[in-house]
């Protein structure tokens, strides 16, 4: 397969935050800004994959700062690297007060793990991803560490065998 990247995979959505979407603070719901999430990164995985994929994991979500009623929020999802069947999405939330533009500031940041599956269900192989931009190879980069620590955390890594974080303390 041939390694696409995480440009071709880029999605933004583009909401408002109304009354319905709010906690009694007059803040998003956590729980709605992962449902949204979960939709921008699906479809990045997919863009990714050709094929259908389903999500294995909340790997990571950092919930900076508050979003309120009536800002404008932006997700921008894209694939941060590719195993044999699983994709990682990078997730950065940027909210904005209505009518204000200039004055966009990062909310929220998220990593999900998906899985692309064929007809039946079953997990299915998917291309390589090609870092271009320094962000880009730092999110690749850490992405291998990440699944090496859900690897040992599921048993199904040893210690030992985790190179890539074995290496962060051997200095």
């Amino acid at each position: 397969m041939n390694p696409k990247t995480p440009a071709a995979s880029k999605t933004v959505l583009t909401d408002l935050v109304l009354p319905s979407d709010t906690n009694p603070l007059g803040n998003l719901f956590g729980g709605e800004l992962l449902s949204r999430m979960d939709r921008a990164a699906c479809i990045a995985a997919e863009r990714h994959a050709g094929n259908v994929v389903v999500t294995a994991s909340v790997n990571h979500v950092h919930f900076s700062k508050p979003v309120p009623l009536g800002s404008v929020l932006t997700l921008e999802a894209k694939v941060s690297r590719s195993f044999s069947t699983s994709i990682e999405v990078f997730i950065d939330v940027w909210i904005e007060p209505r009518g204000s533009s200039e004055l966009r500031e990062k909310a929220n940041e998220a990593i999900y793990t998906f899985v692309a599956v064929d007809g039946k269900g079953k997990p299915t192989a998917v291309p390589p991803v090609q870092p271009e931009t320094d962000l880009e190879k730092a999110r690749y980069d850490a992405a291998l560490r990440r699944r090496q620590l859900s690897l040992i955390l599921a048993k199904k890594l040893l210690p030992e065998d985790a190179t890539e974080l074995r290496a962060l303390f051997d200095h």
